[in-house]
């Protein structure tokens, strides 16, 4: 033979058992941070009648209701858990506080381009948000997981990829937004790639700690 099978020179991954999905304090704490953030920042946007960020803020109810149904039926990991309550709170943070009148989501934290507004809040939100999403995706796959897994490669594409679905998802949300809501400052094609860019980095960044957290090879 001029070549060997594929699957004579993979090495196997252990995907390790799903953990225990009992109430545990952190996950009581946890929801009481983000039933404040999202009655919080609800109210602060309803007072300045800020449209744009209270759909936002009904989707994370939304996803927060979703986890809660789901929660004995998926095993969330404490990262993932603790992952969406922070990106929750820099999203929200994001169109509801403002530097110099500027709004967060707007300022850019490090000049790294004078071609393009990089690096902005915005992809900061994005890189670390999509990460988290990207854990959240490998969640809900390990249960159809072999034990010993062949091909870790593959393994990455499927859940990077699924990651950036939700990604995906998130801009067609921003886009419905901008319909409803001209001056919302969703921004253009230009600030949608540059999510999309950020998302991905931020897919490639999970996998990397699902790896060092969650595999043996």
């Amino acid at each position: 033979m001029l070549y060997r099978p594929l699957t004579a020179t993979a090495r196997p991954v252990k995907i390790p058992n799903q953990m225990n999905n009992k109430i545990r304090p952190i996950h009581i704490v946890l929801l009481i941070i983000n039933i404040c953030l999202v009655v919080g920042f609800g109210y602060s946007f309803l007072l300045r009648k800020n449209y744009e960020f209270i759909i936002y803020v009904g989707v994370i109810a939304l996803f927060l209701v979703l986890i809660g149904i789901t929660f004995f039926r998926i095993a969330y990991s404490i990262p993932t858990l603790l992952g969406l309550t922070i990106w929750s709170l820099m999203h929200m943070a994001g169109g509801g506080i403002f530097i110099n009148n500027v709004r967060l989501y707007d300022i850019i934290l490090i000049p790294l381009s004078q071609t393009y507004p990089i690096l902005r809040y915005d992809q900061l939100v994005h890189l670390f948000g999509f990460a988290v999403a990207t854990l959240a995706m490998f969640d809900l796959l390990r249960p159809l997981l072999k034990e010993n897994l062949q091909h870790f490669v593959a393994l990455s594409v499927v859940v990077i990829m699924a990651g950036l679905g939700v990604g995906a998802f998130n801009e067609i949300v921003e886009a419905l937004v901008a319909a409803t809501f001209p001056q919302s400052g969703v921004g253009g094609y230009v600030n949608t790639a540059l999510d999309l860019i950020s998302d991905f980095l931020g897919a490639i960044l999970a996998m990397v700690f699902i790896k060092l957290r969650y595999l043996k090879i």
